[in-house]
C-alpha cells in the first residue's frame, strides 16, 4: 500500500466532505423547525396572538356621557345655585343667625353652592379633552371634595343639634347662650377637616391622557385608598350619626302629646329618605368599583362598561342632594318659608296681595314652632 504524497490529490476530497457537512446541517435545521427557508417570511404562521389581551372599547359609554352628564349636571347646577342662593340671601337679609341650626344651614348652603359651581367643569371634563391646565384641574377637584366632605359633615352636625334640642331639651337650654358661638367654631373646624380630607386627592390629581383625574388607571392603588376614605368619611360616618340622632328624635316625638308630632315625624322620614335615596346607590357602586380596582383590571369588557354606566347614573343621583337640601332643610320650616316669601316680595318678585294670601291666616299652631329657631320639630 502506497502513501499519497501529492497534497493536490487530497484537496478535492476535503472540499467534497465540507459541502456534504454543510448540506447535512441545513437539513437538520429544516427538520427541527419544520419550516423551509424562503425569500418571503410568513409572520402570521409564526406569531401566536392567543395570549395578547384585547383592548376594551368604551365608545358606547362615551356616547352616553355626551348627552347624559351635560343634561343632568346642567339641571342640578341651575337648581343648586338658585336654591342655595335663596337660602344664603334670606339668612343675610334678615340676619337670622340666632341658633346652631341657622349657622349650620348657612354653611351647608355655602358648601352646596360651591359644589354646584364645580359641576360645569365636571361636565366639560367628561365631554371633551381637558385644556384648562393642571392648576384649574387641581382647583376643580379641591373645590368639589371640600364642598362634598363639608356638606356631609354639616348634615351630621344638624342632626346632632336637633338631637340635643329635642331629645335633650333640658340640657340644651342651659347652653343656649353659647350655642351660636359653639356652632361658628365647629363650622370652622368642619371646613378645616374637609380641606384636610381633600389633600390626598388634591396632591395626586393630574391630567391623564386627555382627562383631569386623581387616578393613573382603573387599578391604581391610590384610587382604592381615596374611594375607601370617601365611603367612610362621607357616607358611613354621617349615616351612623344621623341614624342614631333621628331615631332618638322620633322616639321622643312619639312620647310627646302634640298634634305637630306626626308632621314632624314625616319631615324627619323625608330627610332620611332623601339622604338614603341619593347616597346609598352611589356608595354601593363605589364600593364595588373599589373592590374591582383592588383585584385588578377586569377581563370582561361588557361587565366593565356596565359598571361605568352604573357609576355615571348613581353619581348624578347623588349630586341631586345639593339642590334638594334647601327644600328639605330650610324651605320646609314655617318661619324660614315666611322670610323667603317676604324676601321675594321686597325684591319685587311677588305682589303684596299674593304675599298676604300665602302668609295671613296661617297661625302657628304651637309654641314649639313659634320660637326663634328655624324649626324645632321639623329638621
Amino acid at each position: 500500500m502506497t502513501a499519497v504524497s501529492d497534497p493536490r490529490t487530497l484537496l478535492p476530497a476535503v472540499l467534497i466532505l465540507l459541502l456534504n457537512f454543510k448540506h447535512c446541517l441545513s437539513q437538520n435545521e429544516e427538520n427541527s423547525t419544520g419550516t423551509v427557508n424562503t425569500t418571503e417570511y410568513d409572520y402570521s404562521a409564526s406569531v401566536d396572538y392567543e395570549g395578547i389581551p384585547v383592548l376594551c372599547t368604551k365608545a358606547s359609554n362615551r356616547e352616553f356621557r355626551l348627552w347624559f352628564i351635560p343634561t343632568f349636571y346642567s339641571i342640578i347646577c341651575l337648581l343648586g345655585l338658585s336654591g342655595n342662593l335663596l337660602v344664603i340671601l334670606t339668612f343675610f337679609y334678615f340676619k337670622r343667625l340666632k341658633t346652631m341650626t341657622d349657622v349650620y344651614l348657612l354653611n351647608l348652603s355655602f358648601a352646596d353652592f360651591l359644589f354646584a359651581l364645580s359641576l360645569p367643569f365636571w361636565a366639560a371634563n367628561s365631554m371633551v379633552e381637558w385644556v384648562l391646565g393642571l392648576a384649574v384641574c387641581k382647583a376643580m377637584h379641591t373645590i368639589y371634595k371640600v364642598s362634598f366632605y363639608s356638606s356631609m359633615l354639616f348634615l351630621c352636625f344638624i342632626s346632632v343639634d336637633r338631637y340635643f334640642a329635642i331629645s335633650k331639651a333640658v340640657s340644651a337650654h342651659r347652653h343656649r347662650s353659647q350655642a351660636v358661638f359653639i356652632s361658628k367654631v365647629s363650622s370652622a373646624v368642619i371646613w378645616v377637616m374637609a380641606l384636610m380630607f381633600s389633600i390626598p386627592e388634591m396632591k395626586y390629581t393630574s391630567i391623564n391622557n386627555i382627562t383631569c383625574t386623581p387616578y393613573s388607571s382603573t387599578s391604581d392603588p391610590l384610587r382604592v385608598s381615596i374611594q375607601t376614605s370617601q365611603m367612610v368619611l362621607a357616607f358611613a360616618l354621617p349615616f351612623l350619626v344621623m341614624s342614631f340622632c333621628y331615631s332618638s328624635i322620633v322616639q321622643t316625638l312619639c312620647q310627646a302629646r302634640n298634634f305637630e308630632r306626626n308632621k314632624a315625624i314625616k319631615v324627619i322620614l323625608a330627610v332620611v329618605a332623601v339622604f338614603l335615596v341619593c347616597q346609598v346607590p352611589y356608595n354601593l357602586v363605589l364600593f364595588w368599583t373599589t373592590v374591582v380596582a383592588a383585584k385588578g383590571v377586569s377581563e370582561d369588557c361588557n361587565y366593565e362598561n356596565n359598571l361605568l354606566y352604573a357609576t355615571d347614573v348613581t353619581q348624578c343621583v347623588a349630586f341631586l342632594r345639593c339642590c334638594l337640601n334647601p327644600f328639605v332643610y330650610a324651605f320646609i320650616g314655617v318661619k324660614f318659608r315666611h322670610d323667603l316669601l317676604k324676601l321675594l316680595k321686597d325684591f319685587g318678585c311677588m305682589s303684596q296681595e299674593r304675599f298676604f294670601r300665602y302668609t295671613c291666616g296661617k297661625r302657628r299652631s304651637s309654641a314649639a314652632t313659634d320660637t326663634e329657631t328655624t324649626t324645632t320639630f321639623s329638621p
